[in-house]
């Protein structure tokens, strides 16, 4: 993986360029010593560190904007973060750019009960929102694994999903309006509190731009009326490609779950052990089937799961029989990311999305993988739609190991897109799919797409390095014959 060539003339600037910011973010927000930077050297992708050159840490949206007209005027790299949770690279810093920290923006401005909506800045956390409504029967709805650490703002970022986006959505769905400032320091109000806006589709485009775009300083979010019943089902099975299987028949029947999870045998053993959940040892594969609604819509649809998981093979089925079993059964599911690490010193986590119907064959041609690299891996993913979270289990003090978990997490990715799937499905190409766009998309695509990029960065400031295989010049796009040849990316560093 390679990043683009520091500019060595930023990084001889960097006494005055920490002096001006010095009086744009005044007392302690700006970070130029090295150890403190540390702090900032990688997101969750912890295989690739690269401490930034300055961290700003605004308060204000007038802040922000002043900082990005800044650094346009300079031509000063710049890469927004967040909590740092990206498990693409997202937010991995450069040597000869700012980072520039949103942390300070966490604050909850406002909760309209009639209009449904939260207005909240964009260092909240994902589970803040529902812990500010909750009190009166209300959630938000996109519930991402690290829902307790990751922030709206970066969800927007990566248009983030969670265990619940089978049925309600994922963060596009479930967004009414942004304030983003533009590397020219102008600040924009898109969309509001408003079922939809007129003209272009600008929140729709935003969602998901990987911080390429611009910088949002504002959210306003859907909040839903918690439903009257929820009741989640473990149905367990001697194979994944059983409970592949199960998947589809569950949809084909017309029931849509509030959310579909599934984990086969090491990902089971290792929630198991970490957070005793209740799930059963002795299966292959564990399906976590939520059904919500009226009472008795959900007695109604338990007993077709259940009757159709039957059909399908099902060794063990296992309801709910209260809300504090429901959250047990969920907080395995939630908490088996960090459980896997205790049986791995570390994981290289994927993420793919396919076609439904292709799950049993991608299962299958993922153990092929994992003997071919001789590396193991936990699955856990969201079933419902497709979305994989492969963990490829690897020990990066074992010479070559590294690069073998890469090399399998690769292959994976092209097994999504070659049985009609994409490389991702909520958590973003960053710095780690990058390479493997030209997999999913031929060069006028990309090209179309780096167009839209330089509309709103027309210097390729913002965040840098991300994305594109092959980054060219606006102008050169703009006359439609493209030049080949890659961006001298040198080699990141390693941890």
């Amino acid at each position: 993986m390679r990043m683009p060539d520091p500019d060595r003339s930023t990084i001889a600037a960097k006494p005055q360029i920490v002096a001006d910011l010095a009086e744009i973010v005044p007392g302690e927000g700006v970070i130029a010593d090295l150890d403190e930077l540390r702090a900032y050297e990688s997101d969750g992708l912890t295989a690739y560190k690269q401490p930034p050159l300055i961290a700003v840490l605004p308060e204000t949206t007038a802040q922000v904007a002043a900082v990005l007209a800044y650094c346009k005027t300079k031509g000063i790299k710049v890469v927004p973060r967040g909590a740092g949770t990206s498990l693409s690279g997202g937010a991995l810093p450069l040597a000869d750019g700012i980072l520039l920290g949103l942390g300070k923006f966490n604050r909850i401005l406002e909760i309209d009960y009639d209009n449904r909506c939260a207005v909240v800045q964009p260092g909240v956390t994902n589970l803040g929102i529902t812990h500010a409504v909750e009190g009166q029967g209300f959630y938000y709805a996109p519930d991402p694994s690290s829902q307790i650490a990751c922030t709206i703002g970066g969800n927007v970022a990566e248009n983030s999903g969670g265990v619940h986006c089978l049925k309600y959505g994922l963060t596009t769905n479930n967004l009414l309006g942004l304030e983003m400032v533009t590397i020219d320091g102008e600040i924009l109000r898109i969309g509001g509190k408003q079922m939809d806006s007129p003209g272009y589709d600008l929140l729709g485009l935003m969602t998901g731009s990987e911080g390429l775009l611009g910088v949002v300083t504002e959210v306003t979010v859907r909040i839903l009326k918690k439903p009257d019943t929820a009741r989640a089902v473990l149905l367990g099975f001697p194979s994944a490609e059983m409970a592949g299987d199960c998947v589809a028949a569950i949809i084909a029947a017309g029931i849509i779950p509030g959310g579909m999870e599934m984990m086969d045998l090491l990902a089971i053993h290792a929630a198991e052990d970490f957070v005793q959940a209740g799930y059963p040892r002795d299966v292959e594969a564990l399906l976590i089937v939520e059904l919500d609604g009226p009472q008795v819509e959900v007695d109604h649809l338990t007993e077709a799961v259940s009757r159709i998981a039957q059909q399908k093979g099902a060794v063990s089925i296992q309801a709910s029989r209260s809300e504090d079993e429901r959250l047990r059964f969920w907080a395995g599911r939630k908490a088996a990311f960090p459980a896997v690490g205790r049986i791995s010193p570390d994981y290289y986590c994927m993420d793919g999305t396919i076609p439904r119907k292709a799950l049993p064959q991608v299962l299958s041609r993922m153990r092929e993988l994992g003997e071919h690299y001789q590396l193991r891996v936990a699955n856990v993913f969201h079933a419902g739609d497709g979305n994989l979270h492969p963990l490829i289990l690897y020990d990066a003090n074992e010479a070559g190991e590294l690069e073998r978990a890469e090399a399998f997490g690769a292959d994976i990715l092209k097994l999504c897109v070659e049985v009609g799937g994409v490389l991702t499905g909520e958590h973003g190409v960053g710095v780690e799919k990058r390479d493997l766009m030209g997999e999913m998309f031929n060069e006028a695509d990309l090209n179309q797409q780096q167009r839209v990029k330089c509309a709103f960065d027309p210097q390729s400031l913002l965040n840098p390095g991300k994305m594109f295989p092959q980054l060219h010049r606006c102008a050169e796009l703009g006359r439609m014959h493209i030049r080949g040849g890659k961006m001298p990316f040198p080699d990141l560093p390693r941890f």
